[in-house]
């Protein structure tokens, strides 16, 4: 007799997080979201590649607009009402984001830009001569 594993499948478990934070980091080729509760405990991610765009599509405002609400969905099924948001990066996504969420039903309590800026950079390059 083959010793066989139980067929009942484990019950999931769903959490409730009323708040969270929403990490958005907007780069030229792409956008990914990242919904976390308070401790950074990451619930959902997507970006413009996991909702199914591919190359300069994926470089757009509309699929960043997709790739946010997939992610903002499935943060709002775990009961998420507040969030604080976190905005990195330079790209087309970066304007849609903030019509998105206003438009999710989500409250905003902060919006922080956290685009990292050198304060005096790399070492300038060696003068020519010539």
């Amino acid at each position: 007799m083959a010793n066989r594993r139980s067929t009942s499948a484990r019950k999931k478990v769903t959490r409730v997080v009323p708040k969270g934070r929403v990490y958005i980091n907007a780069t030229f080729n792409n956008t990914i979201v990242t919904v976390t509760d308070d401790q950074g405990n990451a619930i959902s991610s997507s970006s413009t590649g996991a909702v199914g765009f591919s190359g300069s599509r994926k470089s757009t405002p509309y699929a960043a607009t997709v790739a946010i609400e997939q992610g903002l969905d499935r943060a709002r099924e775990m009961g998420m009402r507040a969030a604080d948001l976190y905005i990195k990066g330079a790209g087309p996504g970066r304007d849609a984001v903030l019509r998105v969420i206003r438009n999710s039903g989500i409250s905003l309590g902060m919006i922080a830009d956290v685009t990292p800026i050198p304060h005096n950079g790399t070492k300038a390059r060696k003068m020519k001569h010539g």
